[in-house]
């Protein structure tokens, strides 16, 4: 294909999109993994748990926002094929949403006596969401594929997924807390590890089974070994995340964050795999960027708007970060 700037433009939004959806399931990820943890804590360490998203986990969805946003004015054939298909799961997110951001509200305002109800609620609205995520994860990459063993691949994804928003829950718990809260989220990684770690492998070799396309993409030479730094990379970060978590003294030097990191890393390495394997659908096997990009004078239109849109979010996400960075305390609202 001769690339030019027709050709070229639709590549731009696809770049876009994926990058917002990869720095939405980073930041969010870590918010709803401090949820899903939350049930393990204790009332006044649950304070400070909640403290420690407080400033960024409204922000965070923003880039679920430009990601979904960019898909809709960029691609329509694509979100219409989408959406139509995740419609019951994308539902459940959303309620999944609400809930979280009612009871963040809620549970600091509401008497004593209700105050658990509203833990549990973001507790229960965290897992609701990272699992219809993860089941819209499964359907997209069997290209929406309504089998059994797509469906048994969706659902893998679903119950797998919470794994590793709860370690970069407890990764990011480890530097943002400290005392008793950092050691029990040191201990709730070493827990998760395993799970997490089992469930990435899981999906890596149960993916090129249900799509042959991704089969391959991966498994043809030269690719297989040009790839090979992806696995090796994903391995590397799995082996930082466990040493550091089972190194007390790692951690009290001040390298916990070297657990986040790493997760984010694996997230990173599975985004370009994905990225590789999808390349050029952006359905697999149903439709192509082009077949799915708005006309070319649409495409230049909104290109102005994004290119205003995304350096402002880019640079409003990294100075909230820079002003509320530091060691998170129990969240309050108004004067004692």
């Amino acid at each position: 294909m001769e690339y030019n700037w027709p050709t070229l433009l639709p590549l731009v939004f696809m770049a876009v999109m994926g990058l917002s959806l990869l720095a939405y399931v980073v930041l969010d990820g870590y918010d709803l993994g401090v949820g899903l943890l939350l049930p393990f804590a204790r009332d006044d360490e649950k304070d400070v748990m909640v403290s420690s998203i407080g400033p960024f986990w409204d922000a965070n969805e923003t880039w679920l926002v430009l990601g979904v946003g960019v898909l809709l004015v960029a691609f329509p054939r694509a979100h219409s094929l989408v959406l139509t298909h995740l419609y019951l799961p994308v539902a459940v997110m959303l309620i999944g949403l609400i809930l979280r951001g009612v009871s963040f509200d809620f549970r600091v305002k509401a008497h004593a006596a209700r105050k658990a109800l509203w833990n549990r609620l973001f507790a229960l609205g965290s897992l609701m969401a990272a699992m219809a995520q993860g089941w819209m994860l499964g359907s997209y990459l069997t290209g929406f594929d309504m089998g059994p063993w797509s469906l048994a691949f969706a659902a893998l994804i679903a119950l797998t997924l919470p794994t590793a928003y709860a370690m970069l829950g407890a990764g990011w718990l480890i530097m943002k807390t400290g005392d008793e809260l950092q050691a029990k989220a040191v201990r709730w990684s070493r827990k998760v590890f395993w799970p997490m770690g089992l469930a990435l492998l899981a999906i890596s070799l149960s993916t090129p089974a249900v799509s042959p396309t991704v089969f391959n993409r991966w498994f043809t030479l030269p690719a297989l070994i040009g790839l090979l730094p992806i696995p090796v990379a994903c391995a590397a970060a799995l082996y930082a995340t466990w040493h550091v978590a089972n190194k007390r003294e790692i951690v009290q030097a001040g390298y916990g964050w070297i657990v986040f990191a790493s997760t984010v890393l694996i997230f990173v390495m599975a985004f370009l795999g994905l990225a590789y394997s999808l390349f050029p659908y952006i359905v697999i096997d149903r439709m192509t960027v082009w077949q799915a990009a708005s006309a070319h004078k649409s495409l230049v239109v909104i290109f102005i708007g994004v290119a205003i849109t995304l350096p402002a979010i880019v640079v409003y996400t990294i100075f909230m970060y820079r002003v509320f960075w530091g060691r998170a305390t129990a969240l309050s609202y108004g004067a004692e």
